[in-house]
């Protein structure tokens, strides 16, 4: 079973994947976004929350480095409204379980 953590990894790489590609014009994706994607792997891996862990904008810790919060904050702005053109599924289930499942957690 898919935990929360495992879906947030699946949609940061999804939302990086949508940013490079439609805003940067990259077929693929740039290593210094790869870089991005692992660190963000990372962060969630080592998140002191586990499955009860809140969506990162609204945590009270802030895990990541300056630099990186401002780069994929950059990528989410960008690509989470855009998600429901580019990835429709993908976009309705970050809802649901931003909206309805994390509530449930707490």
């Amino acid at each position: 079973m898919k935990t929360g953590i495992d879906q947030d990894k699946k949609t940061i790489a999804l939302m990086v994947k949508i940013y490079c590609r439609h805003h940067l014009k990259a077929k693929n994706i740039p290593d210094d976004y790869l870089e991005l994607i692992d660190y963000a792997t990372k962060r969630l891996d080592k998140c002191k929350f586990g499955a009860g862990k809140p969506a990162c904008k609204d945590c009270p810790v802030h895990c990541y480095k300056p630099e990186m919060r401002r780069r994929i904050s950059e990528v989410m702005r960008w690509s989470g409204p855009r998600m429901i053109l580019f990835a429709p599924f993908a976009a309705f289930k970050h809802l649901y379980q931003s909206l309805f499942v994390r509530v449930h957690r707490k």
